[in-house]
């Protein structure tokens, strides 16, 4: 592979700081790296292969002579300066909600739909939960087929960035929250982003909309209900799913297993089953308590669990990065 000439932007923030630890830890060929941020973040440093890098202050020329864009600043930001980097000729990968339901633009799970690719220079990365979750149902989709899919989710307060990891932090020490309505130390919150006339949250519908595009199924009933929880780090995602297909346990036992970036980690009786501290660290989707929902016909009940900064968003960018650029 070439070495890539690599811009983060939002390089210093939670979700930055884990790209450039991934680009590192997947050996990505960065032939010269540009850590962007707005100017409150300019003149700070961040570290990559044991070198300091001082974070320079997004600009519209910030992008000239670079082959790569991996953007994590907000919509606000990719919505200005995506498309700017794109028509400079630069592979921008976004993770904000700006692009992830333009029909124009992909929306990539490297595992799942990379082939959709081709179809612009500008890439979406999906929502944290939608990522873990859409792993599971392609390999299911693929040997069994779906029929139909509601999700129940328990989203760690990084998801929310530093904000919702500082809350959580000052109110396990009794004080009050300042960024969430409750005490997220001592209750889940059934609210995550803004709610919605019809009230579905935004992130709810954002999961809905999201699995119906990377699984190219834009009749596929689905529903979600998104909690969030006491938990530092690692999204679990419980999923009930409807089969078109009948299916023993053992069939989707290694369908899952046999799948790329699944780890089937699924045996109650030895307290076997996916967790924040399992995935923590990693770039896989551990999925468990596999069994049949005696409720409704070819019924399926999962539960996955991912590092919802690394392969919920880091590492999903910078894997489809690294999937475009070995093509090259």
């Amino acid at each position: 592979m070439q070495n890539v000439k690599t811009c983060v932007v939002g390089a210093s923030g939670l979700v930055g700081q884990t790209m450039l630890k991934v680009l590192e830890e997947l050996n990505f060929p960065v032939g010269e790296l540009k850590p962007l941020a707005s100017a409150r973040s300019a003149g700070k440093t961040v570290l990559f292969k044991g070198k300091e890098y001082v974070i320079e202050e997004l600009t519209e020329n910030s992008f000239d002579g670079f082959d790569l864009a991996l953007f994590s600043a907000g919509a606000g930001v990719s919505k200005k300066f995506a498309p700017i980097a794109r028509d400079k000729g630069l592979v921008v990968i976004d993770n904000s909600s700006a692009w992830r339901e333009d029909v124009e633009i992909p929306l990539i799970v490297p595992e799942v739909n990379l082939e959709d690719f081709s179809k612009n220079n500008l890439i979406a990365n999906p929502n944290c939960s939608t990522i873990q979750s859409v792993l599971p149902l392609k390999a299911l989709q693929d040997v069994f087929g779906l029929k139909r899919v509601s999700y129940s989710t328990y989203q760690a307060v990084s998801g929310s960035g530093i904000r919702g990891i500082q809350d959580l932090e000052r109110t396990e020490k009794g004080e009050d929250p300042e960024f969430y309505p409750y005490p997220i130390s001592e209750t889940a919150i059934p609210e995550i982003d803004v709610f919605l006339e019809d009230g579905y949250t935004k992130e709810e519908r954002k999961m809905i909309n999201e699995t119906r595009k990377i699984l190219h199924d834009d009749t596929l009933p689905v529903t979600a209900t998104c909690v969030r929880v006491p938990v530092r780090n690692g999204h679990g995602v419980s999923i009930a799913v409807e089969l078109e297909k009948e299916f023993t346990l053992e069939q989707v036992r290694k369908t899952l297993a046999d799948y790329e970036g699944i780890v089937v980690v699924d045996n109650g009786a030895k307290h076997q089953y996916p967790t924040s501290t399992l995935a923590n660290g990693t770039n896989e989707v551990y999925v468990g308590r596999l069994r049949k929902d005696t409720s409704c016909e070819n019924g399926l009940l999962l539960y996955t669990v991912a590092d919802n900064i690394r392969k919920g968003a880091a590492a999903n960018a910078v894997q489809i990065a690294h999937a475009i650029f070995s093509k090259k």
